[in-house]
C-alpha cells in the first residue's frame, strides 16, 4: 500500500515527537493505541503523570497553527481514550500506573518545505 504525502507527514511528525519527548525525559509507554472509539497518537510517563498526546504536523500556517486542529470535543474524546487506554493494560502495569495525573498534551509540529521543522509543547491542555 502507497503512503500518501498527508499520512507520511504525520508519521515523520509522530517520529519527531517521540525523539522529543524522551529527549526531554518522558518514557513513551505506546504509540498509535487504537480501540473502537478512537485512537491515541502517544501515551507516555513524566514522573508521576501519565501523559497523553496529540500530535499535529502541517507543512504550512494556512489554515492556522497545527494545535489550532485539536477541539474541545477532540480533548474530551482524549480523557475519555485515556481511560480506555489503562483499562486495556495488563493488571500489573494498571497497579504501577494508580494514582498517577492524566495530563492531555499536544505537539505541535510545523515543517516547512525545505526547513527546519518547528516544534511546540503545550502541556496539560484543558
Amino acid at each position: 500500500m502507497e503512503t500518501s504525502p498527508t499520512r507520511a507527514l504525520g508519521a515523520y511528525g509522530e517520529e519527531l515527537a517521540c525523539r522529543y519527548l524522551g529527549d526531554s525525559g518522558l518514557t513513551i509507554l505506546d504509540r498509535n493505541w487504537r480501540c473502537a472509539r478512537g485512537e491515541i497518537d502517544i501515551v507516555a510517563r513524566d514522573a508521576a503523570a501519565l501523559v497523553v498526546c496529540e500530535v499535529k504536523t502541517r507543512s504550512t500556517e494556512r489554515f492556522g497553527a497545527p494545535f489550532e486542529a485539536v477541539t474541545r470535543q477532540k480533548l474530551a474524546r482524549l480523557r475519555r481514550l485515556a481511560m480506555l487506554w489503562l483499562d486495556a493494560r495488563p493488571r500489573a502495569e494498571r497497579r504501577q500506573l494508580r494514582g498517577c495525573d492524566i495530563r492531555i498534551d499536544v505537539i505541535s509540529i510545523l515543517r516547512p518545505r525545505g526547513g527546519t521543522a518547528q516544534i511546540t509543547h503545550l502541556r496539560g491542555v484543558q
